[in-house]
């Protein structure tokens, strides 16, 4: 799928609009011109926003810009999962914020959104839970709510810019390139051996030029993509409670030594360290 422009209809009485869509067994990358907040929370997911690809675990908070690029975030996603996201009215800025002085913060946070915001931490927990307590019966109310929810983002340090450069839509206007079928061959093949060439082929360039138009898309080679892709399966897979073994062989790795090195490279932890952290966090959940 080449990217879409999503027509986004929010209601004349309102000036924002919060909904669940499920989209998982769909590939839509896409833009709009509507500032948008996700929160998902799921076993673990892929997170792409402009030209920055890497994964969540357990749950995310993204704040994304007018106009920049960024994929369905329940794409691929096997196991039960919630999404709520809030996109706000092209005029939200100039109609409520811009002219207040109280909401200085809250306009700087919203003019920075444009290289994709992820939140962690307790701002993470504070704002999914005011997300769920979001009365949409009663507009008022539910507008404070999302003020109080950009307050406290706009306050917030627990959060990772996740795009150095801007990459709204003009970036990715000439892509000609469909990147829904490197990602449906990726995840055909990432517990095999992903050919470079093969996927080359597949969108008609030649490997060479197919290779620099990837690094130049999303900043990454094809093969640490290969890999990124792979340690975000096996998380799931770790979380889902097969062995260390088991989950190197499923994701296509023949050496547990590497998997393990390659793992803590990519996740900053070892498998058994982020199984144990996890399996620890899931315990003290269900005893509170």
């Amino acid at each position: 799928m080449k990217i879409v422009k999503e027509e986004i209809a929010i209601d004349n009485n309102r000036s924002f609009k919060v909904f669940s869509p499920r989209l998982k067994n769909y590939f839509y990358w896409h833009y709009h011109p509507e500032i948008e907040l996700v929160y998902v929370e799921a076993i673990n997911g892929i997170r792409h926003v402009g030209k920055s690809i890497s994964g969540f675990v357990e749950s995310d908070l993204i704040l994304i810009g007018s106009n920049v690029p960024h994929l369905n975030f329940d794409y691929g996603i096997e196991t039960d999962y919630q999404q709520i996201v809030v996109q706000l009215n092209n005029k939200f800025i100039e109609n409520n914020i811009a002219d207040v002085p109280e909401f200085l913060m809250i306009k700087k946070l919203l003019e920075k959104s444009y290289l994709g915001l992820s939140f962690y931490g307790k701002t993470k927990y504070k704002v999914a839970k005011k997300l769920k307590e979001n009365n949409q019966d009663d507009p008022f109310a539910s507008l404070i709510n999302l003020i109080e929810i950009f307050q406290i983002l706009a306050c917030s340090t627990e959060f990772d810019t996740l795009n150095k450069d801007d990459t709204r839509i003009r970036f990715f206007l000439n892509d000609k390139i469909r990147m829904g079928t490197i990602y449906d061959y990726i995840h055909e093949h990432f517990d095999k051996s992903p050919d470079v060439n093969e996927v080359a082929d597949m969108v008609h360039l030649s490997t060479p030029a197919f290779c620099r138009y990837f690094k130049k898309q999303t900043d990454m080679t094809f093969t640490s993509f290969v890999n990124s892709y792979r340690i975000n399966q096996a998380k799931t897979y770790l979380l889902q409670e097969a062995s260390i073994t088991e989950v190197c062989y499923r994701v296509g790795y023949d050496s547990i030594s590497y998997f393990n090195k390659l793992f803590k490279q990519l996740v900053g932890e070892t498998p058994s360290a982020f199984k144990r952290r996890h399996s620890l966090k899931s315990k003290e959940q269900h005893t509170h």
